[in-house]
């Protein structure tokens, strides 16, 4: 792999006129009559409960264990109120916001979501081409049923999360694969050491690898659109699945008991293999998964462009703290890189107040997984929109006309 100065700093400003593919040049998909209803982004859910067979919904929908931390994500967005200013002329507000070099419309992006094609048809590529005709982020989940070099090719502005493999030689293979598809920012997932306890996925009958079970057999009966739509049109076009991006080359099939070998060995990486990381990827690089300010010092430190605090939107270890608590003191450890958030956010509400507490930008991932799955990219663009909505009114009546101007000062906590 070829070997460069790390960090972005001096990266240009890109724009949305440089963003990456032919999306803005493709008619735009409508949202079918059936979902004229939906008003926000909880609204994606109910339908996505509706149209999901239960294992499928519950893997996108569940936590860990009792749900403690999932719950713990949206309470402590509860815990804020905001302080309004008035008689503030916000005729001109902009919810745009400058982000490792590049320019995006919203402070909100698309978070790295897995097995993203079981429940959308080609799930991966509709959340990549939304997220470019919308000009927001968009992350890749390494946990992928597509290839990272397709979505490369409808959204050039993609970021690509990696789970590490276990190996220097593996981890340098997979990042000069990412890099080789045009990939530019690198996200680092940390949090997966061992594997989490999901409860609600045993007794909704999901697995992985996915075990075909009569119950599994009836669920799909009971769900056609998804059965036709995703699923069978995807074996019938694509074949069985795979894990396209653990690795350099293709992963086990989702129906392989080799699957299990293909996500473990993770337990004994450590800050070393984070800095050889940092030697060999040219671009910006970011952490994921961090919630000790220790280690938030310890990743700038290390070369990490930017952090993004999360708890895995609580699928991992149950009982961890929600990401906003301790938002404020990763952004006092680290006031030389962007903070992020991830976990809990669902309204234009908590991205205004995660702002206001320090962060930088947010990610947002079952919301736009629960749209695309129901009305594919018209409903992930639906999704956008509504929250790009609530964004701006929320700003409007807060009295702030450019995302810069928040600060706790908005906030009263209680």
């Amino acid at each position: 792999m070829q070997m460069q100065n790390p960090g972005a700093a001096a990266a240009n400003v890109q724009t949305a006129a440089s963003a990456g593919s032919d999306a803005g040049s493709r008619r735009r998909p409508a949202l079918p009559a059936r979902y004229a209803d939906i008003l926000c982004l909880d609204d994606f859910e109910a339908a996505a409960r509706r149209h999901l067979p239960l294992p499928v919904y519950t893997y996108i929908a569940g936590a860990a264990e009792t749900n403690r931390s999932f719950h713990a994500n949206r309470e402590a967005f509860a815990q804020y109120d905001f302080v309004p200013r008035v008689l503030v002329d916000i005729t001109g507000r902009d919810t745009g916001v400058t982000l490792l070099g590049r320019r995006y419309d919203a402070p909100f992006g698309i978070a790295p979501m897995g097995l993203a094609a079981l429940s959308t048809y080609r799930g991966d590529l509709v959340l990549a081409e939304a997220a470019a005709r919308e000009n927001i982020a968009m992350v890749m989940s390494g946990s992928s049923l597509i290839r990272l070099e397709d979505v490369a090719r409808v959204n050039r502005e993609a970021w690509f999360q990696a789970y590490l493999p276990g190996d220097d030689a593996g981890i340098a293979a997979l990042l000069a694969r990412v890099q080789a598809a045009g990939y530019q920012t690198l996200v680092i997932t940390v949090d997966t050491a061992v594997a989490a306890n999901r409860e609600n996925n045993v007794r909704a009958g999901f697995s992985i690898p996915v075990r075909p079970t009569v119950r599994l057999a009836w669920q799909g009966i009971a769900h056609p659109r998804w059965l036709f739509g995703t699923f069978l049109r995807t074996l019938v076009q694509h074949g069985m699945p795979h894990f396209e991006n653990s690795y350099a080359t293709r992963g086990a099939p989702i129906l392989s008991p080799n699957v299990e070998r293909d996500v473990s060995g993770r337990g004994h990486l450590n800050w070393r293999h984070f800095r050889m990381v940092r030697q060999l990827w040219p671009g910006p690089l970011v952490i994921k998964g961090l919630l000790d300010p220790r280690d938030g010092r310890m990743a700038a430190d290390a070369g990490a462009d930017g952090i993004i605090v999360s708890n895995h939107g609580g699928r991992q270890l149950d009982g961890s703290v929600a990401p906003l608590r301790v938002l404020p003191r990763m952004v006092a450890a680290c006031p030389d890189i962007p903070v992020m958030l991830d976990s809990g956010v669902r309204r234009g509400s908590d991205v205004l107040k995660a702002l206001a507490l320090g962060a930088r930008f947010v990610f947002v991932g079952r919301p736009f997984s629960f749209a695309a799955s129901v009305a594919g990219e018209a409903g992930v663009l639906k999704a956008i929109e509504l929250l790009k909505l609530e964004v701006s009114r929320n700003m409007g009546l807060l009295g702030v006309t450019s995302l810069g101007q928040l600060d706790e000062s908005f906030l009263l906590g209680q």
